[in-house]
């Protein structure tokens, strides 16, 4: 697919997966809309971008908030006409047990993990269908395909972004709008930032460059698949823990009780 001239929206734009996405698009000229919360960040990953000669906004929003992303929504569709690519990435987790959590803890994940996504999915959708062109990317996780202990309400709002990614892909066939989830497994980003997290053991052996992601989204941007696991192999873990969840529960609650 060519790139050029497209527009691509992508939210938590501002640092790790978000941000070696949005180098990906500007290499290939395209025209890139950074969304994220800090106004600084979101200036330093623009300054980054220059140098690829795309036109670059950087827009302040938080998506957990209905009324901001309406807002943002508005002034790139008032600035470029249209949207082709859009990109659902802001997200984090804060660990605890759901006994220690606070509700307010559980309903924050949510509210940008899930609700953001279909904030921004409901206030671009209508002008890709007018125009009859455009893809969704929806960045979860393999946390979205397996319920792991001290990080439940992100799991669950992995699981929300894959049913509700599913449904939608079916509800688009044959409008020449798609949809497809890019679930990663660890990625070395700035994730693990919230104090909560702190003494995690936070990298293995397998985890994931930004970059390598990134490349993923770019490439589930123009594919017919409903989702697309980076590395592909984990995709048999998947199978495995569906297929044979008796075997496999054990030695996740044993591997996440070490830690």
């Amino acid at each position: 697919m060519d790139f050029n001239n497209k527009v691509a929206v992508i939210t938590g734009g501002s640092s790790g997966i978000g941000e070696a996405t949005a180098m990906e698009f500007a290499k290939r000229k395209s025209s890139v809309v950074l969304v994220a919360r800090r106004q600084e960040n979101l200036d330093s990953v623009s300054e980054k971008l220059v140098r690829y000669g795309s036109k670059i906004l950087a827009y302040q929003c938080d998506v957990s908030k209905r009324n901001e992303v309406d807002q943002m929504s508005k002034t790139v569709l008032d600035k470029f006409g249209k949207i082709d690519i859009l990109v659902n990435n802001a997200g984090f987790a804060i660990f605890g047990s759901v006994l220690e959590l606070q509700i307010e803890d559980i309903v924050s994940q949510m509210e940008t993990n899930y609700f953001g996504m279909v904030y921004c999915i409901k206030a671009f959708l209508p002008k890709m269908l007018e125009r009859r062109i455009g893809h969704i990317v929806n960045v979860a996780s393999l946390a979205g395909s397996f319920g792991l202990p001290g990080i439940a309400p992100y799991c669950a709002s992995k699981f929300a972004m894959l049913g509700f990614s599913e449904g939608l892909y079916h509800e688009l066939k044959g409008t020449g709008v798609g949809v497809t989830v890019v679930s990663p497994i660890m990625v070395k980003t700035n994730f693990f930032d919230h104090p909560s997290l702190k003494s995690l053991h936070k990298y293995g052996f397998a985890t994931l460059n930004p970059k390598t992601v990134a490349k993923a989204i770019v490439r589930a941007s123009t594919s017919p698949r409903s989702e697309i696991i980076v590395p592909p192999f984990a995709r048999g873990a998947v199978w495995l823990k569906h297929t044979v969840p008796y075997l496999i529960n054990p030695i996740i609650e044993a591997a996440f009780r070490k830690k």
